[in-house]
């Protein structure tokens, strides 16, 4: 009790500015923690796109790029309204194919869907508050980002914007959305594998690479205006 008492009286001697930090860092671990970046880093996507199970990863993969190769040569209601119609098929075709077996063995098993009928597929208000709280997180980060670079607060990152939008147009003038969904989609599965093999290698270029990008913004940066200002205040 001395313990909780001495925490709550300690949390609540904090200045208003470390409390909002305090906070500020909350929402960032828990916006963090359902970023696609840990989603790629949970354990069934690790071994997924490491090839740890080459079955389920070939399965995976293949329904991945057939169904992007789709959209790219169909539109998105044809690829809908095909795969709904091509599982229609399938549950009809087996559904009838089951009642005609019922009826030569004269046996009463009743519907072939029965169990998956009886299953309750609602969705519970808990998890659905849940997904809401999280969506709201990230649309309230994702303001806050935007308010941050377009509003020009840090006049460093706006350019790193700019410069990320400016080779963006050249990569929107070669490739479409799904052309490089359809790329990333073979990186996902092709790079870690590579990575895996030739780590040591790998990482060497990389750091090489990072030092050389760390040392150009630091040299930009002591050029810039309010540089030396934003700098003293860190």
């Amino acid at each position: 009790m001395d313990t909780q008492s001495s925490q709550i009286s300690s949390s609540q001697g904090l200045p208003d500015g470390q409390n909002s930090a305090a906070k500020e860092s909350k929402v960032s671990d828990s916006f963090l923690s359902y970023s696609p970046v840990s989603l790629i880093q949970s354990s069934q996507v690790h071994d997924l796109i490491h090839w740890r199970d080459p079955k389920k990863s070939g399965v995976v993969f293949g329904l991945s790029l057939l169904l992007l190769l789709s959209l790219a040569a169909f539109s998105v209601i044809s690829v809908i309204s095909y795969l709904l119609l091509a599982l229609l098929c399938v549950t009809i075709t087996f559904r009838i194919y089951k009642s005609v077996i019922q009826a030569v063995q004269k046996s009463s098993d009743g519907h072939p869907f029965k169990a998956l009928i009886e299953k309750d597929v609602s969705i519970p208000p808990e998890t659905f508050r849940k997904h809401v709280d999280t969506s709201l997180t990230h649309i309230n980060r994702a303001l806050k980002q935007m308010s941050h670079l377009f509003l020009v607060e840090d006049l460093v990152d706006s350019l790193k914007l700019a410069v990320v939008m400016w080779l963006m147009t050249y990569v929107g003038a070669v490739f479409n959305g799904i052309t490089i969904l359809i790329l990333a989609d073979i990186l996902l599965f092709a790079v870690p594998p590579i990575y895996e093999k030739n780590k040591t290698q790998i990482d060497q270029y990389i750091d090489l690479i990072r030092t050389q990008v760390n040392n150009t913004i630091a040299k930009l940066q002591e050029k810039l205006p309010g540089a030396m200002k934003r700098s003293k205040a860190e």
